[in-house]
C-alpha cells in the first residue's frame, strides 16, 4: 500500500524534474548568453544571434490583450452566476462554462483563423488577419472558462451569514456583492486570473495558427506599439512549437538558447500558477460598506444588467462555437467519416485518426491514474501540512507546465535518446503530466472534505492506516478520482503540442501500431493542425472542421460523464 501511495508522489516530482532536467542539460550543452536573450530582439540562428526580447514582448502583450479582455466578463459572469441566479438555472449556466472549457485549443485555432482573422484583416487592413490582436482575442476565449469557474468556487465560499448581516442593515443587492461578497473572495478570484495568466503563458497551438510567427519586430514607440498589435509577432510558445526545435539537434548554442527560452516560460507559468493558488488569509476589516448614494437602485440596476449580460456571453461563445462546427463540419454527421480511412492529403473519413485518438486516451487514462491517486492520498492522508503543501505545489506547477514543454521533454528523452522514434507509448507518456495533476488534487480535496467521524472511527476500531485507506479513504473518494480523470482525458484528448515531436505522423501509420519503437499513430489534434495550415485549400478546410467535430464529440463525452458524476456525489455523504 505505502509503496504504490508514495510511487505516485514519486513519479509526479520525478516528472517534473524530467522536465526541468531537459531544460538544464540542453542549457548546458552550448553556451548561452542570457543577457542577449533577454535584452536583445534578433534572432538568427546562421548568424549566432540569439535574442528572446521580441518572444518575450509578444508573449506580454498577447497575455496583457487576453487578461484585459477576459476578466472583466469572467468576473461579472461568476458574479452573476453565485448571486444573481437561483440554483436551478445557474447550475446550466455554469455547466455551459465548463463545456466551453473543453473545447480543444486546436478549435480555437480554426475558430480563429475561420473569424478573427478576417475581422482584424478589414478592421486593420492587414493581409491575412495573423497577428498579436488576433492571439490575445482567441486567448481570452479560452481562458474566460478558467476566470468563471475559479471566481465561482471563491463567491461560493463567502458564508451566508455575511449576505445576511449587510441585508439586515438595509444594503440593496449591489452593496451587499460590493462591501460583503467581494472582499472575502477577492483573493479567489485574483487566484482564477492568475491561473488565467497560465494558461495564457503556456498556450501553443491556438496562437501558432493565428499569430503570424514573425521574429525580431519589437516597437520603439507608442506608435509602433499600437501598430503592432495587428500585425504578425511570435511569441516564447509558438517558437518552441515551429521546427527550430528539430532542426536544432540535440546540442549546441542554437538548442541551448531554445532551451534557455523554454525555463523562461516555465518560470513564468510555474510563478503564476504558485502565485494564483497560494493560500490567503481572508481579511474581514474590508467587508464595510460605503455610504449609499442617491442613484442607489439606478447604479444596482446598470450592474445587474451588466453582469447578467456578461453571463449571457459565455453562453453564446458556446452556442456560436457549437453552430460552426455543425454547419462547417456536418461531414462527421455521416457515418462513413468516421469509419472510413482517410485518402490523400485531404480525402477521406478519420477511421485511424480517431482509433489513434482513443488509444492515446486509453494508455494515459492507465498509466496516469495509478500515479495521480497515489499523489493525492499521499498528500490527503499522510503527508505532514508541510509536506502536503509542497507536494501540493509540485503538483500545481507540474500541472502548469505548457504541454510544448512535454513534447520537447519526450521528444528529447524518449524518442531521441531511448531511440523509440515516433511512438504510440512515447505520445501517451507526455500527456500523462496532463491527467496526473488533476487526479491528485481532485482526490486530495475529496479526502479534505471526509467526516472527521468517520477517520475516529476507523482508527477506533483499531484498523491500520494502510486498512483505514483501503476501507474508508478509497471508497470515499473514487467517485471524485473517476471525475478528475475524465476531466483530465477531456483535456488530453485535444493535446496537439506533445504528440506532435513524439507519436503522430499526418498519413502512412497502421490503424494499430504493432510495436513501441518507430510506432506513430495518426490522431485528431494534429490532423486538424497539420490541415489547418493549408487554410486555402477548400477540401482541407472541410476535412479539418469535421475532424473538429469528431474530437469536440469525444471530449464532450468525457466531460459531460465527469460533470454527471460531480453532480450526483456533490454534497453527498458516504454511508457505506
Amino acid at each position: 500500500m505505502w509503496s504504490w501511495v508514495y510511487a505516485g508522489a514519486l513519479a509526479v516530482a520525478g516528472l517534473l524534474l524530467a522536465v526541468v532536467g531537459y531544460l538544464g542539460s540542453g542549457i548546458g550543452s552550448g553556451t548561452v548568453d542570457w543577457l542577449n536573450l533577454v535584452t536583445e530582439s534578433a534572432w538568427s540562428p546562421p548568424n549566432a544571434a540569439f535574442g528572446g526580447l521580441a518572444m518575450i514582448y509578444g508573449t506580454a502583450v498577447v497575455s496583457v490583450l487576453a487578461l484585459a479582455l477576459a476578466v472583466p466578463i469572467g468576473w461579472a459572469a461568476a458574479v452573476a452566476l453565485s448571486e444573481y441566479l437561483p440554483p436551478r438555472v445557474a447550475r446550466p449556466m455554469r455547466t455551459c462554462v465548463e463545456l466551453l472549457a473543453a473545447v480543444p485549443s486546436i478549435v480555437y485555432g480554426l475558430i480563429g483563423i475561420a473569424v478573427i482573422r478576417p475581422v482584424i484583416a478589414s478592421i486593420a487592413d492587414v493581409p491575412g488577419g495573423d497577428s498579436l490582436a488576433a492571439a490575445g482575442i482567441v486567448l481570452a476565449v479560452m481562458i474566460v472558462p478558467t476566470v468563471v469557474a475559479v471566481s465561482v468556487d471563491a463567491l461560493s465560499a463567502v458564508p451566508d451569514r455575511y449576505r445576511e448581516a449587510a441585508y439586515s442593515l438595509g444594503l440593496t443587492r449591489g452593496e451587499v456583492i460590493r462591501s460583503a461578497v467581494l472582499p472575502l473572495a477577492r483573493p479567489g478570484m485574483r487566484a482564477a486570473v492568475l491561473l488565467g495568466l497560465a494558461r495564457a503563458l503556456g498556450e501553443a497551438i491556438a496562437v501558432f495558427l493565428v499569430v503570424g510567427r514573425a521574429d525580431g519586430r519589437m516597437p520603439h514607440s507608442l506608435g509602433e506599439f499600437l501598430d503592432s498589435l495587428s500585425h504578425p509577432g511570435q511569441t516564447l510558445t509558438t517558437k518552441l512549437a515551429g521546427p527550430e526545435p528539430v532542426l536544432a539537434g540535440t546540442s549546441g548554442p542554437h538548442f541551448a538558447a531554445l532551451c534557455g527560452l523554454g525555463l523562461i516560460l516555465l518560470a513564468l507559468v510555474a510563478g503564476a500558477t504558485v502565485w494564483g493558488t497560494r493560500e490567503r488569509r481572508l481579511n474581514t476589516r474590508k467587508a464595510g460598506h460605503r455610504p449609499a448614494s442617491r442613484l442607489r437602485q439606478q447604479r444596482d440596476r446598470v450592474l445587474t444588467v451588466w453582469r447578467l449580460g456578461a453571463l449571457l456571453l459565455p453562453s453564446a461563445l458556446l452556442i456560436g462555437i457549437l453552430a460552426m462546427l455543425v454547419t462547417r463540419g456536418s461531414a462527421a454527421f455521416n457515418p462513413s467519416f468516421w469509419f472510413s480511412a482517410a485518402t490523400g492529403a485531404s480525402g477521406g473519413g478519420v477511421r485511424d485518426q480517431i482509433t489513434g485518438t482513443l488509444l492515446l486516451v486509453a494508455t494515459t487514462g492507465l498509466l496516469a491514474l495509478p500515479v495521480g491517486f497515489g499523489a493525492g492520498i499521499l498528500i490527503g492522508t499522510h503527508a505532514s501540512a508541510r509536506t502536503a503543501r509542497v507536494l501540493q505545489t509540485l503538483t500545481l506547477v507540474l500541472g502548469g507546465v505548457p504541454t510544448i514543454l512535454l513534447g520537447l521533454a519526450g521528444f528529447v528523452i524518449l524518442s531521441t535518446a531511448m531511440g523509440w522514434g515516433r511512438s504510440w507509448l512515447a505520445g501517451a507518456i507526455v500527456l500523462v503530466p496532463v491527467v496526473a495533476p488533476v487526479v491528485a488534487l481532485t482526490t486530495a480535496a475529496r479526502i479534505r472534505s471526509l467526516p472527521p467521524e468517520l477517520t475516529e472511527s476507523a482508527l477506533s476500531l483499531g484498523l491500520t492506516r494502510a486498512q483505514y485507506i483501503r476501507s474508508v479513504v478509497i471508497p470515499y473518494t473514487w467517485p471524485a478520482t473517476i471525475t478528475g480523470l475524465l476531466l483530465g482525458l477531456a483535456r488530453a484528448a485535444g493535446e496537439t503540442a506533445p504528440l506532435l515531436f513524439t507519436a503522430t505522423v499526418f498519413f502512412g501509420a497502421p490503424t494499430v501500431p504493432n510495436g513501441i519503437v518507430e510506432s506513430p499513430v495518426q490522431a485528431l489534434p494534429t490532423h486538424i493542425f497539420t490541415l489547418s495550415q493549408d487554410s486555402g485549400e477548400s477540401l482541407a478546410v472541410d476535412q479539418a472542421w469535421g475532424s473538429a467535430m469528431v474530437l469536440v464529440l469525444i471530449t464532450a463525452v468525457l466531460l459531460s460523464a465527469a460533470i454527471a458524476l460531480r453532480n450526483r456525489f456533490e454534497g453527498e455523504r458516504w454511508t457505506t
